[in-house]
């Protein structure tokens, strides 16, 4: 990290917390190092069960305290490495009405990716992740592992639509005389999930930008606006963690009070935990943003003017308010629903006999959703323990053996054409412990989903309870 912070300083990026020219920016205070942009406010940290590698607060933060300033100059962008580069600014001219925008961003980065030393990013590039788990990169195993059609769906359609932006853009890869090793789809793939994961939002291109030193906060999914003091209104209507500004800078801001020592987090926006795999290549175990679907009938999206993604169950196990009329409306006659809609869109129970109906065809549901699913949450959960301790074994063949999931790794190994003949203190080859953690992942969010489910089987059950003894009362 130190060659990055220190060429960071010298393109102006600082930490400082009072305003200054970028020149002012890249002169440390002489309570900070001379050869780092940061220390004033961050410092670079681990955060082994929170995201890895990240940035601190190296003091106290106060919510809405700009605590990091990237010029414009330390951002990489295609505009700029067009300008900074007239071959490549008119191979793309030629070729940018047949390429999207995150076309041009991506082959710009596996440009000065070829250049390597000669590249001003250099310090930068050669830092960034040599592999990442977004669900791009996940192969067929991988994929199958998610188990739900929906993920699966998402996951085959990415992959399909970045193979054909990488055919696409070949040709002005090889007009620009890129090296073999860079027009391979592996490098594209590479360059793609370094684009998704890590660029930040800027008016003037819809690809974004890659923001050195600012792309190391980690996630933090966005706060509950309601609980903040009246005196903090004015600042959250201002305060979206982040953005490019009249001071030609990208500036980042404290999302909430910190201290000395604790993870600085930034919300890139309201994600679910599909789009979190899909983009950044993680999941939240506590996800207030959560959505689980379940497969609705034609008949039942109809009904209303409800947006399909809007009828979900929440991560409590509780339909959402859409899907709950829905379901109110569509249980209720034909001849009846005109009558009563207005009394639905309120967020009204019809009946206790309607509700009790709904309930009960929740319950139904969601059984018969995770009956047709082929492991259990239990099973999962041991699934998980395993994975993670087989990704740090160094008796693989004994840990297998005593794991009771030998049969799941045989297949695992069969797949990538292996033999489970680890030597007693071997470790596995890295493209396969790559592929464990991506297997993870995917484990991870298919026991989610079914442990959503469980709890909105155990809810329905609940409120279907007290609904019939309301009913025996009367």
């Amino acid at each position: 990290m130190e060659p990055l912070l220190r060429w960071a300083a010298e393109l102006g990026v600082s930490d400082s917390p009072l305003p200054s020219s970028p020149s002012a920016a890249a002169a440390p205070s002489s309570s900070s190092s001379p050869s780092s942009c940061i220390g004033r406010s961050l410092v670079v940290a681990d955060f082994p069960d929170a995201g890895g590698r990240g940035l601190a607060a190296a003091r106290d933060l106060r919510r809405g305290e700009l605590v990091l300033r990237v010029p414009r100059a330390a951002l990489l962008t295609s505009d700029r490495v067009m300008a900074d580069d007239p071959r490549i600014a008119a191979c793309i001219g030629a070729h940018r009405p047949h390429l999207t925008s995150v076309q041009i961003l991506i082959v710009c980065l596996l440009a000065e990716v070829g250049k390597g030393r000669n590249s001003i990013w250099y310090p930068y590039l050669s830092q960034l992740p040599s592999y990442y788990t977004i669900l791009v990169t996940f192969n067929d195993f991988e994929v199958e592992a998610l188990q739900v059609g929906d993920a699966i769906w998402v996951a085959q359609k990415a992959n399909s639509s970045i193979k054909s932006d990488w055919e696409d853009a070949t040709p002005l890869m090889k007009e620009l005389e890129f090296k073999p090793k860079l027009l391979m789809f592996k490098s594209w793939l590479w360059a793609f999930a370094t684009v998704s994961s890590r660029t930040l939002h800027i008016a003037w291109d819809e690809a974004g930008c890659l923001c050195p030193v600012g792309d190391l906060f980690n996630y933090a999914a966005p706060d509950d606006t309601s609980s903040f003091e009246e005196e903090d209104i004015a600042e959250v209507e201002r305060l979206t963690d982040g953005g490019y500004e009249d001071s030609n800078a990208y500036c980042l801001y404290a999302r909430k009070k910190y201290k000395k020592g604790e993870q600085v987090l930034l919300g890139y926006g309201t994600y679910t935990n599909l789009e979190l795999l899909e983009h950044y290549g993680f999941l939240l175990s506590d996800n207030p943003n959560e959505k689980t679907f379940i497969q609705l009938d034609v008949d039942i999206c109809s009904i209303g003017t409800w947006p399909i993604d809007s009828l979900f169950i929440h991560p409590n196990g509780h339909p959402s308010f859409a899907l709950l009329c829905v379901l109110r409306l569509w249980s209720t006659p034909t001849n009846r629903r005109k009558a009563v809609s207005h009394q639905i869109y309120s967020g009204s129970m019809l009946s206790t006999e309607n509700e009790m109906e709904i309930m009960k065809w929740l319950i139904s549901k969601c059984k018969r959703t995770l009956k047709q699913l082929p492991t259990t949450v239990e099973y999962d959960e041991g699934l998980l323990i395993f994975l993670h301790k087989i990704q740090n074994s160094t008796n693989c063949r004994t840990d297998v053996k005593q794991s009771g999931f030998e049969q799941d790794f045989a297949v695992f190994l069969r797949f990538h054409r292996l033999e489970l003949d680890c030597s007693d203190n071997s470790r596995l080859p890295l493209h396969i412990l790559r592929s464990l953690e991506r297997w993870e992942l995917a484990v991870q969010w298919r026991c989610n989903y079914k442990k959503t489910l469980k709890k909105c089987i155990s809810y329905s059950e609940s409120l279907a309870h007290d609904l019939l003894l309301q009913l025996n009362q009367q």
